[in-house]
């Protein structure tokens, strides 16, 4: 089944840009810190990396693909929420170097 974001009545944008970046963010009333990266192997694309907030990791090498929750199958972990990527235009576009954050979105559902 696919996730469809507009249909949540609380959604919060995960403010990126097209750089590498890494900051702290609260998602669900948990402190973590997120790394966003390009790789350019193995066909390339954003890459996420989530931290808690002593810099541990969590959950590493998690590729911002559309169309699926990326927290999915990691609730053992202690995620509450849906965490997805979308793409103004297209649903099914993949980000791209340069849109991160402008026209594809990082998303996340509580709950």
């Amino acid at each position: 089944m696919r996730w469809c974001p507009v249909a949540d009545p609380v959604v919060f944008e995960i403010p990126l840009t097209p750089t590498p970046q890494r900051f702290g963010i609260t998602l669900a009333n948990v402190d973590y810190n997120l790394t966003v990266y390009w790789a350019d192997a193995q066909d390339g694309g954003w890459v996420l990396d989530i931290y808690d907030a002593n810099g541990r990791p969590k959950l590493t090498g998690v590729k911002l693909v559309t169309g699926a929750n990326l927290l999915e199958g990691f609730e053992y972990l202690g995620f509450t929420g849906t965490l997805a990527v979308q793409t103004d235009h297209d649903t099914d576009a993949l980000p791209t170097f340069d849109n991160l954050g402008l026209t594809s979105h990082l998303l996340f559902v509580p709950g």
